[in-house]
């Protein structure tokens, strides 16, 4: 039995290792997505200054307004989606909706919560994560993209942190009442993990579909003083 256990706690620990590289790596991906906005951003800001200056020494001052608002436009789907007030939070969330939009999925999304919170951020990083991940594949498998939307939001809710994420999606996939991944032999790992984290946390998560909508719910208790 000491021998089983062994074995069996080495191939868990691979496991857990080889997904924690994933993760890694997706996040590293995520974030290179922003970084390549901005430096593109940066690289036209001189074409910018120089057409504006031209509109200017023309007189023509209906381009020159039409060109700006264009311009504040692009600026405001390029800014950062959300600053809740946690550092930790706004990047895994900001992150995976810039993800999202490279996707075409149409993003709204809400978040105001405390600069610190009695809740591990690891286990909160995990929870967002893992929900965010599972509405941007959900979105992925609509054709068109017209089709897709998340929407997030996170507050407070007297001693008590809310979070929900509504999704458009296909059918969705159940096996023995609870929901499944619609992913190849990843078996909804990051269902799992969520269901686990609610639950070591003492709270409450709801999962609900109608109409090609798909919404999770996750109430997490705070400490009192929050």
């Amino acid at each position: 039995m000491r021998i089983f256990d062994f074995f069996f706690g080495k191939a868990v620990s691979r496991r857990v290792s080889a997904l924690q590289d994933e993760w890694m790596s997706q996040h590293v991906a995520e974030v290179e997505n922003l970084y390549r906005q901005m430096r593109g951003w940066r690289h036209d800001y001189h074409n910018h200054i120089q057409m504006i200056k031209a509109y200017r020494a023309l007189g023509e001052e209906d381009r020159l307004d039409a060109y700006l608002e264009q311009l504040e436009q692009d600026l405001r789907d390029f800014d950062i989606l959300i600053r809740s007030g946690n550092v930790m939070i706004d990047a895994v969330i900001n992150s995976k909706l810039s993800l999202a939009k490279t996707h075409q999925i149409a993003v709204n999304a809400k978040a105001v919560i405390p600069r610190e919170l009695s809740l591990p951020e690891t286990d909160l990083c995990v929870i967002l994560g893992n929900l965010l991940d599972n509405a941007i594949e959900a979105c992925r498998w609509l054709e068109n993209p017209a089709d897709r939307f998340i929407r997030l939001y996170l507050d407070l809710k007297k001693n008590n942190l809310y979070l929900c994420v509504t999704n458009a999606c296909q059918q969705v996939k159940k096996q023995n009442g609870k929901y499944v991944s619609r992913k190849p032999g990843r078996h909804g790992f990051g269902l799992e993990r969520i269901d686990r984290l609610v639950a070591k946390h003492q709270g409450y998560l709801k999962r609900a579909d109608e109409q090609g909508v798909f919404c999770c719910e996750v109430l997490l208790p705070l400490a009192a003083d929050q």
